[in-house]
């Protein structure tokens, strides 16, 4: 959401609430057909006609408070829609960073950050040609570029720093048109009209759109951006003179004549008939703050906008859709964050299963259900909650209450605080610290000036200053508490899948904080100009934090419906992580992407009859060897965490030759993990594809080598 987590780099979030009532002029707002409107060249395996991917920002399925139901738990019409008709895998993971763009880009390819680009976000640092980090947004279009003449490399970094293949290209080619609701960087993310901004990448500059955002960019931001349609080649949808070039790479002219509507001013017309509003799940148009009809803001993407546009689209001839809801845990009117069992959170969750309620009846009555559709509906990360217990809110009876001040007496925070303890990094370090710049986050990269080698003395002494430091923390009594957790530098990174194809993004070291903190390098509330605290207070403006290694946050939920999906209910059992959501995807509809994923197809909760034939044969031997795949190359599996352990007793180590040799370690044990891994992810994309099956004897091989690599990663951390 709002500055840190969402989109706020490009100061558009002033026109992110929604307005509920109509915007005058208008006689209909995008009534919807009876029966769903098909689109015939587009054919999926197992009797699929649809795909419908959901994607929530920070939404939970564990309690956060064990006496108030979970996010899910009270949006049953979801939660049973779920567990009754498919499979709800409870034991699903995040990738590192995990914050709302990593988590969506490594969900929507199947590709971990080290090949989609985004190893840190919602923004990053990148090192200019002085040597000094300077801040960019992970938010831009597909196809945009890093920022101007100092890295002139895609945003989405791909491997050989080509940009990352984007995850409509598959559909489109299938004869599928793709629409986009608010998904990281398929549609418009701002209204930049800078040479490397959106609006100058798509529509060109000088053009009426460009002219537009210049002089009037809040109309500009519910006009283009947001809301996309990737149409399949001569599709009639973008049969229009305000369809685009829709461009595959950084490159002007690889559109291999494929085209796209770009903003809800030409999308919503093509799917309504000619009107400019689409209604959302409660029957009224989707405005922004303003009242202009189109796109409410990445804020407004709340579940009655985000699916009154996906019905729309599905029922008007966009047959696969990529979409994204907004966050309930933070009042998007207030500007403040909510804390478990507060009124308003509440209150939000309900206006969700609203929303949910209708949007179910409504595709059942245009035909769109199980029967015909895959339903896959995911969220891109966890929180830390930073606040305290709550006491019973008399103003409303069952809910809680929570104190939403700044606490700037840090040992003596009411019981009922909320929000993170925002501290000033390098106000708490010593002052003869190198100059450095971070990513403000609880877990921050460290870019430290004329991108020095890990071995820098300098650097070494940074991390041991940065392990060794403590601030109090006003959920422990106001007790000093270390702020590092984790350390890793750029061997460790690699491992992480951290580091990309652009050595100008790749920071020096990363600290995995204490998850109550948020650590940046200004001052912006402290108690006063002469207050000395390095935890300058808690602001209750945020209170849930992610991006670091802490379970609550790395641990999340996947659900699958639709044909092909195993019945499984709650499979709590099944480790999975975001990579896993597009392989499969892909093989419940038979389609095969033109890259290797990184995941794997969950073969748990295939039907036999759907799973493809090359891994129907392997029986529960294909499901161990991708079990072990995943524990071995997932950010979050054991091996990660393991060698995890043993880079933080590096990086604090005094000694030269302890770090010298942990780190050797590391690098070794990485490069056999890289070899091994890609083995397996070659041989399980290679069968998901019809290309060879999994040899049994081989598999036991693979299996129990990775359990040896495992073994020895434990081996180096307990003994760090």
């Amino acid at each position: 959401m709002w500055g840190k987590r969402r989109r706020a780099w490009i100061g558009l979030l002033t026109a992110a609430c929604l307005a509920a009532a109509a915007v005058a002029g208008f006689a209909t707002h995008g009534a919807h057909s009876a029966t769903a409107t098909a689109q015939p060249n587009c054919t999926l395996a197992n009797g699929a006609k649809h795909v419908i991917y959901l994607q929530f920002d920070n939404t939970h399925y564990r309690r956060d408070n064990p006496d108030v139901a979970s996010d899910l738990e009270q949006m049953p019409h979801l939660l049973n829609f779920l567990k009754d008709n498919g499979t709800l895998l409870t034991n699903d993971h995040t990738i590192l960073i995990s914050h709302t763009a990593g988590g969506i880009l490594s969900s929507l390819t199947g590709l971990y950050p080290d090949r989609h680009g985004q190893a840190v976000s919602n923004s990053y640092d990148y090192f200019k040609a002085n040597g000094l980090p300077a801040f960019t947004s992970s938010f831009k279009y597909w196809t945009d570029t890093v920022d101007g003449s100092d890295d002139s490399l895609p945003n989405m970094a791909g491997e050989g720093g080509q940009t990352a293949p984007a995850p409509w290209l598959t559909y489109t080619a299938a004869g599928c048109n793709v629409g986009g609701v608010s998904a990281a960087n398929i549609e418009l993310e701002n209204t930049s009209t800078a040479a490397s901004g959106d609006m100058t990448r798509v529509f060109g500059s000088g053009s009426p759109e460009w002219t537009e955002a210049s002089t009037d960019p809040t109309k500009a931001l519910a006009d283009f951006v947001g809301i996309a349609i990737h149409c399949a080649k001569d599709a009639a949808l973008c049969n229009s003179p305000n369809a685009k070039p829709d461009d595959a790479t950084t490159v002007p002219g690889s559109d291999n004549g494929y085209t796209a509507l770009f903003g809800a001013k030409y999308v919503n017309p093509a799917i309504t008939g000619g009107q400019p509003c689409v209604n959302d799940t409660s029957g009224q148009p989707i405005t922004d703050g303003h009242g202009n009809c189109g796109f409410p803001g990445f804020d407004g993407a709340l579940a009655k906008n985000t699916l009154g546009e996906v019905a729309q689209m599905q029922e008007n001839g966009v047959p696969v859709t990529f979409a994204y809801i907004s966050d309930a845990h933070d009042n998007h009117t207030l500007f403040r964050a909510s804390g478990p069992g507060e009124a308003d959170y509440k209150q939000q969750l309900a206006a969700y299963d609203a929303a949910f309620a209708s949007f179910f009846t409504r595709l059942q009555h245009d035909g769109i259900n199980k029967s015909n559709t895959l339903f896959v509906v995911t969220v891109d990360e966890g929180d830390h909650f930073a606040g305290g217990t709550g006491t019973p809110d008399p103003a409303n009876p069952g809910a809680l209450a929570y104190t939403h001040a700044f606490c700037t007496t840090l040992n003596a925070c009411p019981a009922n605080q909320i929000g993170e303890v925002n501290a000033n990094i390098k106000a708490a370090l010593p002052a003869t610290e190198p100059g450095f710049d971070i990513h403000f986050d609880d877990a921050p990269t460290f870019y430290v000036n004329g991108q020095p080698s890990r071995t820098d003395p300098s650097v070494r002494q940074l991390e041991r200053d940065v392990a060794n430091t403590s601030l109090p923390n006003p959920y422990a009594g106001g007790t000093a508490t270390p702020i590092a957790q984790r350390l890793a530098d750029t061997v460790e990174e690699q491992t992480l899948h951290m580091v990309t194809s652009d050595p100008k993004r790749t920071p020096t070291f990363t600290m995995f904080g204490d998850p109550s903190f948020f650590f940046t390098t200004g001052n912006g509330c402290k108690s006063s100009s002469t207050d000395p605290g390095f935890a300058e207070c808690v602001d209750y403006h945020f209170a849930w934090n992610h991006g670091d290694v802490q379970d609550e946050i790395g641990n999340t939920w996947l659900g699958f419906v639709g044909p092909g999906v195993a019945n499984r209910g709650i499979d709590a059992k099944t480790w999975t992580d975001h990579t896993d959501v597009r392989p499969t995807l892909n093989a419940l509809i038979g389609l095969t992407d033109s890259y290797r994923s990184d995941g794997r197809v969950i073969t748990e909760i295939l039907d036999k009859n759907a799973l493809p034939k090359d891994l129907h044969g392997g029986g529960d031997r294909v499901a161990q060897l991708g079990a072990a795949y995943k524990q071995l190359n997932a950010p979050f599996g054991e091996f990660g965490q393991q060698t995890l352990v043993a880079s933080t007793a590096a990086l604090k180590s005094p000694s030269a030759l302890t770090y010298d040799a942990i780190e050797a370690l590391i690098a070794n044990l990485t490069a056999e993990r890289n070899v091994l891994a890609g083995q397996i992810s070659t041989a399980l994309n290679d069968a998901a594809a019809g290309n060879g099956s999994i040899d049994q004897g081989q598999a036991r091989s693979w299996i129990t080598k990775a359990n040896d690599l495992l073994d020895r990663a434990k081996t180096l951390a307990a003994g760090s």
